[in-house]
Formats: structure tokens, sequence, C-alpha cells
């Protein structure tokens, strides 16, 4: 299964804003939301084509109220996420899987102490990173439990060319 995550932009309440919009609500109808960070929303679809399919058919309430839109595809890696524009273009065969991986954006998480279920783990700022061996450099902007890796395109690494 592919997954998908959606990070709400800062000061607003992203599972509200979907929900209680009526196309969005109707496109996200038939998914299991889960919150796995603060003000995060994810689900599971059949595949990397459907992932890239919702999340351009709810557009509008991205860029107004998502900050991040990530996709985990298996057969690209079991752990490192892609960045919506990246899977996008894996999707439209513009960028061959195993060429996808060069540029990363190592995100923090930390975790509140509280039970899982009374508050989500909050993501910190991104560190980016280009990758050079097998060897990631460790998250330093804050003391994290844990670091979420997303595959991020040439572009929203720094403006290179692809």
């Amino acid at each position: 299964m592919t997954r998908v995550c959606m990070v709400g932009a800062p000061d607003t309440n992203l599972r509200y804003e979907l929900v209680s919009r009526e196309t969005a609500r109707e496109a996200l109808n038939t998914y299991d939301l889960t919150e796995p960070f603060e003000n995060a929303l994810a689900l599971e679809t059949i595949s990397l084509g459907a992932a890239v399919s919702l999340l351009n058919d709810l557009d509008w309430y991205l860029v107004r109220f998502v900050e991040q839109a990530w996709v985990l595809e298996p057969s690209v890696d079991e752990a490192e996420w892609l960045s919506r524009p990246l899977a996008a273009a894996v999707r439209n065969d513009h960028l061959a899987p195993e060429a996808s991986g060069r540029h990363l954006a190592i995100y923090g998480v930390i975790r509140s102490g509280q039970p899982a279920a009374e508050s989500a783990p909050e993501l910190t700022e991104p560190m980016y990173v280009a990758r050079t061996g097998r060897e990631l450099p460790e998250y330093d902007l804050a003391a994290v439990d844990d670091t979420v890796l997303v595959r991020v395109t040439a572009q929203e690494f720094g403006g290179e060319r692809s």
C-alpha cells in the first residue's frame, strides 16, 4: 500500500479544514485518516498513481492549508517518503525511482512524553542534505527522538537543475 501524509500549515487545524469542506470531505471519505504527527493527516491508497491523483484532487486545499504533502511508495523505498513533486515526477516517468534519492529533507520528530492517544509527535524544521554515500548525517538542528526522511526534487532542495 502507498501512504500519503499531509502536514498542515502553521496556524491551521488541518483535519478541520479538510473535513469541513464538502469537496475535500468527499475526496477523503473512503480513506481511514490517521494523525501520525501533530497537525498532519495520513491515509493509505492502492498505488503511487492513486496517491498523486488524490493530492491533485485536493490541490485547492493543499495550497491553502498544507505545508508539506508526502507519499511513501514501497516500490521506491520502504522508509523514505517522496515529496509531492517528486512523487509526481516518478509517477509520470520523468524520473526513475532509483534516481530519486540524492536530495533529502530530514525532519526531526519530537515525542511529548504523553501517551500516544493524547498527543501526536511534533515535526521539527527540515535539514536538507545531499546523499553522497550510504551514510546520512545525524539531524543536528534540535534534540529529537527520531527522524523522517523525505526525498525531494533538486528544485525543492535548492534550485539546482535536474
